[in-house]
């Protein structure tokens, strides 16, 4: 088994975090993982990315050339991250800030992220959770206990409930997505 994914979005977002988050949950299941990120130089709102591999199988090359999942949660991480897609690829895309995607012909799945996390948590601030549910409720690239232990190891103290709520959010975002 192997898996790559890449989240992209804006600074600020908290991809980086779900990047690392992910790569933890698999590390958690008992594969090998690697995680790589890259950000403009604006503190925030310039262009940020994060590369998860996921393997059962030793890791011999560390970056992601053709994601097989691909996260977009603003319309300029879109059009910087989507153009090496293949039709093999499943782009998910924050349907409050995603219209087009040129993916050569890959899958997608329009998600209201950003929306579920004010709804549910209150505050936009928790969509990287939501998102990361999402992303495992489709992919399963990792179980919902490594998810869900990984969140609460790297989230600030006191906000466990609140990212368990919007975990579970992303969960239900792809239960329905699936149907």
């Amino acid at each position: 088994m192997r898996q790559t994914f890449r989240l992209g979005g804006t600074g600020g977002q908290g991809l980086i975090t779900a990047g690392i988050i992910l790569a933890e949950a698999a590390l958690l299941d008992g594969y090998l993982a690697i995680q790589s990120q890259s950000y403009g130089p604006e503190a925030r709102g310039g262009s940020s990315k994060a590369e998860v591999i996921i393997s059962d199988e030793p890791i011999h090359f560390s970056r992601v050339t053709h994601p097989e999942t691909l996260l977009v949660m603003s319309q300029e991480a879109a059009d910087k991250f989507a153009h090496d897609c293949t039709a093999k690829s499943l782009v998910i895309t924050d349907s409050l800030f995603v219209s087009n995607v040129a993916a050569n012909g890959a899958k997608r799945i329009d998600l209201d992220i950003t929306r579920t996390a004010t709804r549910v948590c209150g505050k936009p601030l928790f969509a990287n959770i939501v998102a990361l549910g999402a992303v495992v409720g489709i992919t399963h690239c990792v179980s919902e206990k490594a998810l869900t232990q990984a969140v609460l190891d790297r989230v600030p103290k006191g906000t466990e409930d609140a990212n368990k709520k919007a975990l579970a959010a992303g969960f239900e975002l792809a239960a329905k997505a699936g149907k």
